[in-house]
């Protein structure tokens, strides 16, 4: 993918990875919308952006999340790449986390993920071109204590975007699943403890990460160059992610399943 002058949305941008991306893409020639709740903080990120739209909604948000997507179409006649980026994490024992706590991590992360890309893939299939890329992470592929309720949902997010690719591989509409290890963000500090609130202090692992300009190049590289899976990882992260990586043979096979019928036949079943 040629990014110059596409428009790409993202969730997630008022800082972080998100506005990482945002910054990078404006710079590779693309137009950018920017999302988050924080509209001040979008509005920072878009002043480095060139042209730039924010659009400022609560992912939980339906109606907003509606007409917001509205909005993006809009803009400039399409939206050609779009980042499921927002989220929050977790620090604590599931021994000790209130059932809102998962309630909370899978409405922000997972339901409201899906719900932002159900939005756009029929306007996308419809244009017969574009791209979906998930940011789950490396607690999407590997277990990882005090973080329960957050392997649940990237584990459910990369799920349903590994169907939703198989799905959408005849209409020219690509799918990608990016897992972050630890990349230099306030991830850590914005996590929600047992209770729910937010623990407010970083990790030394987080803070010693991939700084976020690079953590965004490799994705925006990696999507540009068609990878399905995107694993941004280092060390002991980097060697966990690899040792779950899905084959390319595995995720072609499904493919050519969909390429045979599969889902018409299901269908003419009943």
């Amino acid at each position: 993918m040629d990014y110059a002058g596409r428009t790409a949305w993202i969730t997630g941008a008022s800082s972080g990875i998100g506005a990482a991306l945002a910054r990078d893409l404006a710079e590779r020639g693309a137009n950018v919308v920017l999302s988050g709740r924080d509209e001040a903080r979008l509005e920072a990120v878009a002043k480095d952006c060139g042209e730039a739209l924010v659009l400022p909604f609560d992912v939980r948000d339906e109606a907003a999340l509606a007409d917001a997507t509205a909005k993006a179409i809009a803009w400039k006649g399409g939206v050609d790449l779009a980042f499921a980026n927002a989220g929050v994490s977790q620090r604590s024992r599931a021994l000790k986390t209130s059932m809102q706590v998962y309630r909370d991590i899978i409405d922000i992360d997972l339901t409201a993920q899906i719900a932002f890309s159900q939005g756009l893939i029929g306007h996308m299939t419809e244009r017969g071109s574009g791209a979906l890329a998930f940011v789950s992470s490396i607690a999407g592929k590997v277990g990882v204590p005090m973080r329960t309720a957050y392997c649940a949902v990237k584990f459910g997010l990369a799920g349903y975007a590994d169907a939703l690719r198989a799905e959408l591989s005849q209409t020219g509409v690509s799918v990608h699943v990016i897992y972050p290890g630890s990349v230099a963000t306030d991830v850590a500090r914005n996590a929600l403890v047992a209770d729910g609130s937010k623990r407010g202090r970083s990790d030394r692992a987080i803070d010693e990460g991939i700084p976020a300009p690079d953590a965004a190049k490799t994705m925006l590289d990696e999507i540009a160059a068609g990878t399905r899976e995107i694993i941004v990882a280092q060390g002991m992260e980097a060697g966990m992610g690899e040792m779950r990586r899905t084959p390319d043979q595995l995720f072609d096979q499904v493919a050519a399943m969909v390429a045979n019928g599969y889902m018409e036949k299901l269908e003419a079943e009943g």
